[in-house]
């Protein structure tokens, strides 16, 4: 009898291949890949469409998802839910609601909850809806369930954000295996990650965001070097400009058109984007106010009007290249993603900017699934020699907040992850035995202008004495980015962690504001910083001796008692009242060197009374 063996992970059967599949979950519109016989393919549904449009409606019979949602957006807006990938991991607060055209309240934590007429949803749960679309158009193609997933988010996605996307899986019952970035994923899709090595820039314009990522593969290593880009800016913003050049040759105003007149209007000046990346010149023709418009819109007059957009593009490509320390003739590879880079001017402009020409061949909609269907494949055991490693980078530093509220940086901004750090801490008083541990991110040195993550506490340190326990706080990112902290005395023992799960994220325009911030405010960073360390400092010289005062007072003359307290009390009025580090620091140098007498008095006494009542030669 022979005993079969086969590698872990890996089907016992060589020829019976696991289903995975790989997902790109997009605000817009969402699909669903796998590789057949070796190939790369985007699955369709019955109607042989392959893209499903990221829209949930609610109706009294149940859900609908798709093209048959979509056609209910203008006449069932208020339960017609679009672009929920956008309050994924974010508190309302983060998202100006107002513009939704459905009802949106906010929870506990900041959570939005979505009104409709089934009940209130969460972003969560919509997007599990979605997924839940996919799962079966996979399912019926692939001839039974998926044994797991590789799902795409953005680069610069943060904590809450992935977390939320692996929560609405988990509801949709998939098996998530991995969280993928974006841009790594349409590089894949390229087999850029088949090349021994090189700088490669990802430029995703989409509908309504666009991304710049720069990765570096080396080694068979694919690492986001860094990541940026305009959350505000997209193909929209391109059939914008096109609709509001329409309205003014025909001498109208914006006002003058209704919701519905616009809707129309714009859907015109994307045909006719589309159809300009083929031909000279397009008739755009509109009803409005039962009225049939026309105008002729030329490629050239397009590119016109497009130009600023594009230009905001290239501006932020500029500022990823300085992030990356990386100069654009360095670029080995352009790789275009989303359907606005269809867009001749684009690409052009694209092209002189990294002065080499931008990878077109894989259909810009579908690349992300692709490349995320290929890892999935990889993952799921179904291809032997695969030895892809792609990492991935943390878009903003964590930290812990210590004494005078600063910020104490574990782990770096565009650190590459998976990653460990750990940083030992000390108590502040003498007898402390509990810390409370702060969780921030950001890149500002004082603790108010970052953001708050986690809180949790650590109890049973021993009552040593002010900075004699030993406190290990560990960080640690796994490959999805979800963050997990921890903190151990090292002399007891005692522990205490928290999973950081956040109720709400960062979106890459408030990554970008945090950013610009810690540059625009380095200087009065720095400063402040200063200020608040010679603050601690003023706090722990003076506890020191109120302490010493209250156990050893009697081994000072009233002179020079009454000496010591005027220097604390200047020293404690230069803490609260200065802005210059400096002169607080010579205060607490004065006052140091003013008590060295009595801490020589303290210790004499303490080895007389040590030695007292023994001999030498029992020393």
């Amino acid at each position: 009898m022979l005993l079969q063996i086969s590698e872990p992970g890996l089907s016992p059967r060589p020829h019976q291949l696991k289903r995975a599949a790989g997902i790109d979950l997009g605000t817009t519109n969402s699909l669903v890949a796998t590789v057949r016989s070796s190939e790369r393919v985007t699955l369709t549904d019955e109607d042989g469409r392959d893209i499903l449009p990221s829209i949930v409606r609610y109706t009294d019979e149940g859900v609908e998802v798709g093209v048959e949602a979509k056609a209910s957006l203008l006449e069932d807006a208020e339960n017609t839910l679009m672009s929920v990938k956008r309050l994924m991991g974010r508190s309302v607060n983060d998202v100006d609601v107002s513009l939704l055209p459905y009802r949106v309240r906010e929870g506990e934590n900041g959570t939005p909850f979505i009104t409709t007429r089934r009940g209130e949803v969460t972003p969560v749960q919509v997007s599990a809806e979605i997924l839940r679309a996919l799962s079966a158009r996979a399912r019926e193609a692939l001839g039974g369930p998926l044994d797991g997933v590789v799902i795409t988010v953005p680069a610069y996605f943060d904590d809450a954000q992935r977390q939320a996307t692996k929560d609405a899986a988990r509801l949709a019952g998939m098996n998530v295996m991995r969280l993928l970035n974006e841009p790594t994923a349409a590089a894949v899709a390229y087999g850029l990650d088949e090349k021994a090595e090189g700088v490669i820039a990802v430029y995703d314009l989409g509908g309504g965001t666009f991304d710049i990522s720069i990765l570096r593969l080396k080694r068979g290593v694919f690492e986001v070097l860094s990541t940026g880009g305009d959350s505000a800016l997209g193909g929209d913003d391109f059939d914008l400009a096109i609709a509001r050049w329409c309205v003014e040759q025909w001498g109208l105003n914006a006002s003058d058109l209704d919701g519905r007149a616009w809707r129309h209007l714009q859907e015109a000046s994307k045909k006719a984007k589309e159809q300009l990346a083929s031909d000279d010149q397009v008739d755009i023709k509109v009803e409005i106010q039962d009225q049939l418009r026309q105008a002729m819109l030329t490629r050239v007059q397009m590119d016109a009007l497009l130009a600023p957009l594009v230009q905001k593009t290239l501006r932020a490509c500029r500022k990823a290249l300085r992030d990356a320390q990386i100069a654009a003739d360095e670029i080995a590879e352009v790789v275009m993603v989303g359907g606005s880079t269809r867009t001749l001017s684009v690409r052009g402009q694209v092209a002189e900017f990294f002065g080499c020409e931008p990878l077109t061949s894989i259909d810009p909609d579908k690349v992300v699934a692709l490349g995320a269907a290929a890892q999935a494949d990889v993952l799921i055991g179904n291809k032997r020699d695969a030895d892809m490693l792609l990492l991935d980078v943390i878009p903003l530093s964590l930290g812990l907040e210590t004494m005078g509220g600063l910020a104490e940086r574990v782990i770096d901004r565009n650190t590459v992850i998976p990653v460990a750090r750990a940083q030992e801490f000390t108590t502040f008083k003498d007898g402390q035995t509990a810390m409370m541990i702060h969780v921030v991110q950001g890149e500002r040195e004082l603790v108010s202008d970052c953001r708050s993550l986690a809180r949790f506490e650590l109890h049973g340190i021993p009552p040593l004495a002010a900075g004699a326990a030993r406190i290990r706080v560990a960080f640690q990112v796994d490959a999805d980015g979800l963050l997990s902290v921890s903190a151990e005395e090292t002399t007891s023992g005692v522990k205490s962690s928290v999973v950081v799960k956040p109720s709400y994220g960062l979106s890459e325009e408030e990554i970008s504001t945090m950013l610009s911030a810690s540059q625009n405010f380095a200087a009065e960073d720095m400063a402040a910083r200063a200020l608040a360390e010679q603050q601690v400092e003023a706090d722990r010289l003076l506890e020191a001796l109120r302490s010493a005062l209250i156990a050893d007072k009697h081994l000072l003359s009233e002179e020079e008692l009454l000496q010591l307290e005027v220097g604390m009390e200047a020293v404690r009025q230069l803490r609260d009242s200065v802005t210059d580090h400096s002169v607080l620091s010579a205060a607490i140098e004065k006052l140091s060197q003013e008590s060295d007498y009595f801490a020589t008095r303290r210790m004499d006494r303490s080895i007389h009374d040590a030695l007292a009542g023994h001999r030498v030669d029992e020393f």
